[in-house]
């Protein structure tokens, strides 16, 4: 498949079209006032499929994975540096 120049502005108003067109393989040369300024296509490799993790795995691997100490210190700090909300209706 060619590779299509498209302006900066169709690419702005018809994203989700275009970028279907370059999921499917098309590619495209983006311009700003003719001038290519990008490219646009389909990813090298296709992304891996997704897998979903249940809570208990993950569980396990969290307990497995070591905190940093300083972590709940930082975190103390933050807290402490924090003001309260101020109630916008009080005056």
């Amino acid at each position: 498949m060619a590779r299509r120049s498209i302006p900066q502005r169709e690419l702005r108003n018809d994203v989700a079209r275009i970028l279907r067109e370059a999921e499917a393989g098309a590619e495209f040369t983006v311009t700003v006032r003719g001038r290519p300024v990008a490219h646009l296509g389909p990813p090298e490799e296709k992304p891996g499929r997704r897998a979903n993790v249940d809570s208990e795995t993950l569980r396990r691997i969290f307990a497995a994975t070591p905190v940093d100490e300083g972590f709940a210190e930082d975190v103390a700090a933050l807290r402490e540096a924090e003001s309260e909300p101020r109630d916008a209706w009080d005056r």
